[in-house]
């Protein structure tokens, strides 16, 4: 009884986070703001192009905004895009191209990438640890998580 009240509750959060990233985004705003350069709007636009939300899913149209959007620095864009090369999602899959995104997030004092990196340093000295199964997990949830996370900025 006690599973199956955790696993409603696991279904219900998932439910409500999948309809608040559903939500209307107008997307003629964020697509004339995205054009003009605005970081936050093109990593919005390539999350709507990754989940097709708003837009038609096309997953080569969101890997070309979330770039633009974490060539600007957008920490949240610059993981999603490591996650997309570590799979190939979008874009030809590069591991050393994937590496070098999650470093400029880490730079940024980005805490999963540290981790993904292995340069957390509250890992040092403890157990031993897999971080290439952890970096291959996290890059198969994070280009879907954080897609929904950039929608629900404001």
């Amino acid at each position: 009884m006690k599973k199956m009240c955790k696993w409603l509750l696991l279904v219900s959060l998932l439910t409500l986070g999948t309809a608040w990233a559903e939500e209307a985004v107008p997307e003629d705003s964020v697509q004339a703001a995205a054009i003009q350069g605005d970081a936050k709007a093109q990593a919005k636009l390539g999350a709507m192009y990754l989940l097709g939300n708003g837009q038609e899913k096309d997953e080569q149209q969101a890997a070309e905004w979330l770039i633009k959007a974490a060539t600007q620095g957008y920490v949240d864009a610059q993981v999603l895009v490591a996650a997309l090369y570590d799979r190939g999602i979008g874009v030809k899959s590069d591991v050393k191209t994937a590496t070098g995104w999650y470093e400029k997030a880490a730079a940024q004092g980005h805490t999963a990438s540290l981790a993904i990196l292995g340069k957390n340093p509250v890992a040092a000295g403890g157990v031993a640890f897999s971080y290439q199964r952890m970096r291959l997990n996290a890059a198969k949830q994070i280009p879907t998580e954080y897609a929904k996370k950039i929608l629900l900025t404001k």
